[in-house]
């Protein structure tokens, strides 16, 4: 049976990488919860996909003048001042707002959210004993230095979550090979494919899972890569007609902004 990862929650029904997407993954059924792991100025974990904040908060209305400058410049406190739920509506990434799929309480209860840390998004996967894929972002300026792979493992350790529910990735190998050395007994996934580049970087299937690009991956990679005893998830995959390609390759797992049709997907034995 594929594994079904929420990309950053359940994105294109409530914001991105916010407790509200993550709570709808969990409903809608997907088996995993991806979410992306960056740090503060002040060494605070927080749950954020970009380096800047403009795509996904209110930055530029509260900040102006820092705007354009990385989340690694801002301390938590800060961070937690922004709006991080209202741009959904505007936005409407996935059409789901127009296509009626999104009610306006869930709306309404969009407007202010605030970006998570890890330890709140922990303590809710704990709660209820799910899954979390947990990729660990190049740190950029002016934290470039900071161990953020130690923070993340000190922070799993803290809440006390079980190996046996958590993953770690990222296409910085060397954070996962730290992991590796450090963690044993936690998965790891090699994050690869290179944005617009058309091609992956499998080297020498040094390790056991790879998360690849779908767009960039083809039924004789997979096989591939089974060959070398490893294992398959691919990114991101939206598409009904995809996902049946990829499950019939035999991925291990798809990460898709839309669980709620991959879980009916499964759930009628595609």
């Amino acid at each position: 049976m594929v594994l079904n990862i929420a990309h950053r929650g359940a994105r294109s029904l409530a914001p991105e990488n916010t407790l509200p997407a993550i709570r709808k993954a969990w409903e809608v059924g997907a088996d995993v919860l991806e979410i992306d792991v960056a740090v503060t100025m002040d060494g605070r974990l927080i749950i954020l996909h970009d380096d800047l904040l403009q795509r996904t908060t209110d930055v530029g209305r509260q900040f102006p003048d820092r705007a354009r400058q990385p989340c690694t410049t801002f301390t938590l406190a800060e961070i937690r001042s922004l709006d991080a739920g209202s741009w959904f509506e505007a936005d409407d990434p996935f059409g789901q707002i127009a296509d009626g799929n999104i009610s306006p309480a869930e709306l309404q209860s969009y407007e202010g959210v605030t970006i998570p840390t890890l330890e709140e998004v922990l303590l809710l996967v704990k709660e209820k004993s799910w899954w979390i894929n947990i990729e660990i972002k190049q740190v950029p300026p002016p934290m470039e230095s900071f161990p953020i792979t130690d923070a993340v493992l000190q922070c799993i350790a803290q809440n006390q979550v079980s190996a046996d529910r958590l993953i770690i990735s990222s296409f910085v190998h060397e954070y996962i090979r730290e992991v590796r050395a450090k963690r044993p007994d936690i998965e790891i996934n090699a994050l690869i494919g290179l944005s617009d580049s058309g091609r992956q970087e499998w080297r020498d299937y040094e390790f056991s899972v790879y998360n690849a690009d779908a767009e960039y991956t083809d039924e004789e990679q997979i096989l591939t890569a089974h060959e070398h005893g490893c294992r398959v998830n691919l990114y991101t995959v939206n598409s009904p007609a995809e996902m049946r390609r990829f499950i019939r390759a035999g991925v291990k797992g798809l990460f898709t902004d839309f669980p709620q049709v991959l879980a009916r997907m499964v759930g009628m034995n595609p």
